[in-house]
């Protein structure tokens, strides 16, 4: 065999494993997804139940929001390490005004961590200090005002504000079955996602500031402009996300939401978003939010596995994840 058949075969050899890199990196959540799907469908009789599969998609519907707004974040190729004290302050907003309304309630609590979200923007963008230290100090921040607002002591949601209350608790009856509002708002919620990621100029600006910040600048895009959008819608949907748990526990916590930034984070990550940015999307954050799910529903109906080696195995599927990302990213 001659060199160059030699230096063919070679050039088609990386270029399929390329390939196959690709897919994997764009579908092994998926593959996963099915995957456990099938095993807990074969291994447990309560897990394709009604009761089941309402209370998981209820049960991560808030932090479902969260790792939306985190996915527009590291798309760019940023992070938010304050997310789940936003969530925090949203809530106990909301339950301190619950008395005055839903709408009231939702707007002041979503509006207020709105702000939050803009000012984590705002100083990212302008001041040009790292997403990491910005999100930081907003984290330790907002909990504090948490603590501050509500004397460190829970809120409780008033018994007479009972449309509030159904806003967590609730379901829309469709006759066979019925779904909890908390799952068709994060349904929506990702629909709108999917919608301005992949039709809208902000959400080509948005992967375009997460392939290259300077090319992104060379070819006229507003850099600012799309970092303050991106932290500011990270911090409204971390409100709505804190109305909807303040409205389904029927209090307002200080405390509400630890760790919950490290969750959404996984999820994106999990779903094969990459944490250098640009590649990724809002189907992905989905798959990767519904594996975890799954695979924590499955450590509960197996019953024996306590909730500390729950989180010791989360910390374990994170970082397996982000190595295998990282080897598929050198292979493609």
């Amino acid at each position: 065999m001659s060199q160059a058949e030699l230096t063919a075969g070679s050039v088609r050899g990386r270029v399929w494993r390329g390939r196959v890199a690709s897919l994997l990196q764009r579908q092994g959540a998926l593959v996963a997804l099915v995957a456990v799907a099938v095993f807990a469908f074969a291994r447990y009789e309560r897990f394709l139940t009604e009761e089941n599969l309402t209370n998981v998609l209820r049960q991560n519907s808030m932090l479902g929001l969260v790792a939306l707004g985190m996915t527009f974040v590291i798309l760019t190729g940023g992070i938010d390490l304050s997310v789940g004290s936003l969530v925090a302050v949203a809530g106990v907003v909301a339950a301190g005004l619950a008395d005055r309304g839903l709408l009231f309630a939702l707007a002041a609590g979503v509006a207020f961590a709105t702000a939050l979200g803009f000012v984590n923007g705002l100083v990212i963008a302008k001041a040009r200090i790292q997403p990491f230290i910005v999100t930081l100090a907003m984290m330790i921040a907002a909990r504090g005002v948490a603590l501050v607002y509500t004397g460190e002591k829970t809120l409780s949601v008033p018994a007479g504000a009972q449309t509030f209350r159904e806003l967590g608790r609730g379901r829309l009856d469709l006759g066979l079955f019925s779904v909890p509002y908390p799952v068709l708002i994060l349904l929506a919620a990702y629909g709108l996602g999917w919608l301005v990621l992949n039709y809208t100029r902000f959400g080509r600006h948005t992967y375009a500031l997460g392939d290259s910040e300077e090319a992104a600048r060379l070819m006229g895009l507003n850099v600012g402009r799309v970092t303050l959008g991106v932290y500011t819608l990270s911090g409204a949907l971390a409100g709505l996300a804190g109305v909807m748990l303040a409205s389904r526990l029927g209090t307002g916590q200080p405390v509400a939401a630890i760790g919950w930034e490290l969750d959404a984070i996984a999820a994106v990550v999990v779903g094969g978003t990459l944490l250098t940015g640009g590649q990724g999307g809002v189907g992905s954050t989905l798959i990767g939010l519904l594996l975890l799910a799954l695979i924590f529903n499955i450590f509960n109906l197996e019953g024996w596995i306590s909730p500390w080696w729950q989180l010791v195995l989360r910390g374990v599927i994170l970082l397996a994840v982000v190595v295998v990302q990282s080897r598929l990213s050198q292979r493609k």
